[in-house]
């Protein structure tokens, strides 16, 4: 099998298990809602049509954390957060684009095919804390830069949003 031919396979398994996650309750956030992931094919909503997160019901999710240089930060920067497509599956979210949007109202688009194929995060902490909205926060889409560095340009930048409050899932 040639490598376009495996990287298409991958692609294709990686979405499928996103459309094909088991339905599962999501509870509803104690604290502040820091994200809030709309649809119009949500399967998990805790409020009304939408998905809402607090900062803990985030950090209880899988994900990672690296240390990397970003074109925003000076130096080496530990980030940590759950995976953006642990988010989505906890959302049930179904869809082919994300609109990700900043509590500025910037809004990126940002394929689906980032959340099932790249471990892209929504970072929640840097250097191991709690991120303010000075410092980029309360969440930041990270590329993982640190491991991959054919990510390190323009295109990931632009989609590498800070400050994030919601996403929306389109067809």
């Amino acid at each position: 099998m040639n490598t376009m031919a495996l990287k298409l396979l991958i692609t294709a398994a990686a979405l499928m298990s996103l459309v094909a996650s088991p339905t599962m309750a999501l509870d509803a956030p104690k604290g502040e809602v820091v994200l809030t992931i709309k649809g119009s094919d949500l399967a998990n909503p805790n409020a009304g049509e939408t998905a809402q997160f607090d900062l803990p019901m985030l950090e209880a999710l899988a994900g990672r954390s690296g240390k990397m240089e970003t074109p925003w930060t000076k130096g080496e920067i530990e980030f940590s957060g759950p995976f953006l497509r642990t988010v989505l599956e906890a959302a049930g979210a179904k869809g082919t684009t994300l609109n990700v949007k900043a509590l500025n109202d910037y809004v990126a688009v940002v394929p689906m095919e980032d959340a099932a194929t790249i471990d892209t995060i929504l970072a929640t902490r840097m250097n191991g804390e709690p991120m303010s909205i000075r410092d980029k926060g309360p969440l930041f889409l990270i590329y993982p830069f640190d491991t991959d560095s054919s990510l390190y340009n323009e295109k990931y930048f632009s989609r590498s949003v800070w400050q994030i409050k919601e996403i929306e899932v389109t067809q």
